[in-house]
């Protein structure tokens, strides 16, 4: 969930989160070459899709989807299973619109279940 508390507490610009992200890609790949990274896209912030914390979020993504090589890092964003169909956050899901409902850490497992099995292989 790296970035999310630059966003949350910090309000920096999505470039600045970007940035900082790609700099802890670029440093685990000086310590751990071989390593393969599966880099989730920033979990919704916020009730609305126009939520100033979730602009940044969104915005980060957008950026930080540009970071999957196919080879060390794979980006891989399940907002989607967060998500209402008109894009609102339910407090259902995320109670404080940032962490996940106890139920939810389990939608989060079996979301990125199948990504983490082709990475092992």
């Amino acid at each position: 969930m790296i970035g999310t508390n630059n966003v949350g507490h910090r309000n920096e610009a999505s470039k600045e989160v970007a940035e900082g992200i790609k700099a802890i890609l670029d440093r685990l790949e000086t310590k751990q070459p071989q390593a393969k990274i599966l880099l989730l896209g920033i979990f919704p912030r916020g009730a609305t899709s126009n939520d100033p914390k979730r602009l940044l979020t969104d915005g980060t993504n957008a950026i930080i989807k540009n970071f999957h090589d196919g080879k060390r890092v794979f980006y891989l964003n399940i907002n989607d299973k967060f998500l209402e169909k008109d894009g609102t956050l339910s407090k259902k899901v995320m109670p404080d619109l940032l962490h996940p409902s106890k139920a939810q850490y389990q939608v989060w497992a079996n979301a990125i279940d199948p990504s983490l099995k082709k990475l092992m292989q």
